[in-house]
């Protein structure tokens, strides 16, 4: 399943919510059995999770004859994860590309920005 682009997919699950990303092939492949009623071995499906500070996502995809474990971390910012059932929809490509960059899938919006904290040392007068 490896080409010149590396590992092809041809359908993208997300896992809404919050998921427990301590969980290793076999408890997300449960998971994806158990929770959400799919099977696992799906050929080509690429089932995504993101934990509870959105910065982290792992990702489970059958090839055929075996299971690839995907780890994504983001340096900076978060993922633009959907929590609810009523967030969840259809992504295209581009917009896949665009929450795996860490940006809103809408392209009016751009990434999350961290506000720096406030430096305690430094007291404004009010």
């Amino acid at each position: 399943m490896l080409n010149e682009n590396g590992i092809t997919f041809s359908k993208i699950i997300l896992a809404v919510g919050r998921s427990d990303l301590r969980k290793g092939i076999d408890g997300l492949a449960a998971a994806i059995n158990l929770k959400y009623g799919l099977d696992p071995l799906d050929k080509d499906t690429l089932f995504l999770f993101c934990g509870t500070r959105r910065d982290r996502v792992k990702g489970l995809l059958w090839t055929g004859d075996r299971y690839v474990l995907l780890y994504i971390r983001l340096a900076d910012g978060c993922f633009q994860w959907p929590r609810t059932a009523d967030e969840a929809r259809r992504l295209t490509g581009e917009e896949f590309m665009r929450l795996m960059d860490g940006f809103s899938v809408d392209p009016s919006v751009g990434p999350k920005r961290k506000i720096p904290a406030a430096d305690p040392k430094s007291k404004r007068k009010r």
